[in-house]
């Protein structure tokens, strides 16, 4: 480490050292003052000595020289492998190859159920050969986060030895590789993401546990700020974590990204939705996505009885209903969609007609027409429960202040995950006896 004293403001006589040379003009008496106290000689403003001025223009003409020599180089390239010169040119103006999306296929009926971040492994390595430009890693936690990029190298230095490294991918092992091992270092993980994205011709992800997100906030909200392509990865996202207790167990996380303006959130309710998510942010070149996970394994749900998964790409859609006129309107995101589905099945066969919208992204939701949003959320309709493993506040957004909200209050506690959704309240009977509440109200 090496340390380095130094004074804020240094030349400022009054000032230096001390906070008012932080946050305020120095002022035009203080200001002279320094620069007589630097020898600065020039009474105007900005005024730039001719020999600084004279040295520093000597950057342009070496720059076109070296730019020119580079487009020589690279117009030699083209000629010799024409088809390289056009991968390259694509990727660098953010186009996707042609036919990347064939490489997909949905998880068929039936499939057993997995976890949204184990599904989320199994669609990167098939985009990963389509698509040569996505590259990235996690924070030391590949084989948690399963967010590598099997085969496809390792982004090291050929000079390190591999002993005893961690997470390692196979294949290359140099600068050719695709899978950056970021280290325990959530900030500077964000912040190398970001330099990536404004460079172009990569698209930059990475991966971490979601309470762990909090150390990545000023890079990705740089990116948002910056319209930039990039894929936030985040897993373990909620009390379902289990016995690691409530400092690994997010809570008002979500809520606090779904803040930050210009970033899409995504929170899939299965292995569908998840594959749904991935294509959305590969393809969102107006900011950066982020992608909520699961630790704990969730149905596969059966789309021949519930709707189609590509209604992700509207943020919310009508998952299952008991009747196009329903009494109650329930609302989930990720791993208390299936909850709430068993739920609103035993209402049906009630008696109660009963709606249940997955809402994986409430940014693309907001973003679609308005009749489309009545369509899902019809305003007449205020019986409505909002069902998430996080912070309540902002739901109210959906249910409205005559809504209810099964959330998080408190932070979270260490057991098994069954055993602390029952505990916080995450149960079919308490999402039922709201709903009852609520249309007893009304």
């Amino acid at each position: 480490m090496i340390c380095i004293a130094s004074t804020i403001g240094y030349g400022a006589p009054c000032k230096q050292g001390s906070c008012d040379a932080h946050g305020s003009p120095l002022g035009a008496d203080e200001l002279q003052k320094a620069k007589e106290a630097l020898c600065w000689l020039a009474d105007s403003p900005f005024s730039v000595p001719e020999n600084v001025y004279t040295f520093f223009r000597k950057a342009v003409s070496r720059g076109k020289k070296d730019e020119k020599k580079w487009q020589e180089s690279f117009n030699n390239f083209r000629q010799n492998e024409p088809a390289l010169a056009a991968g390259f040119d694509r990727i660098m103006k953010g186009d996707l190859s042609d036919g990347w999306e064939s490489a997909l296929s949905e998880f068929p009926n039936g499939s057993k159920d997995v976890a949204t971040r184990k599904a989320g492994e199994i669609v990167m390595q098939s985009i990963a050969g389509k698509i040569p430009e996505l590259a990235g890693g996690s924070a030391d936690l590949n084989p948690s986060c399963f967010t590598w990029l099997k085969g496809m190298g390792d982004f090291q230095s050929p000079k390190l030895s591999k002993e005893g490294l961690h997470g390692m991918v196979g294949g290359a092992w140099d600068y050719s590789g695709r899978n950056i091992h970021f280290g325990v270092r959530e900030h500077a993980m964000g912040s190398i993401a970001v330099g990536m994205a404004l460079h172009g011709g990569i698209i930059p992800y990475t991966a971490t546990f979601l309470t762990f997100a909090d150390y990545m906030r000023p890079p990705m909200r740089l990116a948002a700020m910056m319209g930039l392509r990039a894929v936030f990865v985040f897993t373990h996202d909620s009390i379902g974590v289990g016995e690691d207790g409530p400092t690994h167990q997010p809570v008002e996380q979500i809520m606090n990204l779904r803040q930050v303006p210009n970033m899409t959130v995504i929170r899939p309710a299965d292995a569908n939705e998840t594959l749904e998510a991935w294509k959305i942010a590969i393809t969102n070149i107006k900011g950066p996505t982020t992608l909520i996970f699961s630790r704990q394994n969730l149905p596969v749900l059966d789309r021949s009885v519930y709707a189609s998964a590509s209604g992700t790409k509207q943020g919310g859609y009508v998952l299952w209903e008991s009747a196009s006129d329903p009494d109650v309107i329930l609302i989930a995101t990720g791993s208390e969609v299936s909850l709430t589905l068993t739920a609103a099945r035993k209402l049906a066969e009630a008696g109660t007609k009963t709606r249940v919208v997955s809402m994986p992204s409430w940014e693309l939701f907001d973003r679609q027409p308005r009749d489309y949003r009545d369509k899902v959320l019809p305003p007449q309709i205020s019986a409505r429960i909002a069902v998430e493993a996080g912070i309540k506040l902002g739901w109210e957004h959906y249910v409205g202040l005559n809504g209810k909200i099964i959330g998080m209050e408190t932070f979270g506690a260490s057991a098994p995950g069954p055993v602390l959704y029952e505990k916080f309240g995450f149960t079919v009977e308490k999402i039922i006896e709201a709903a009852r509440d609520l249309l007893h109200r009304s």
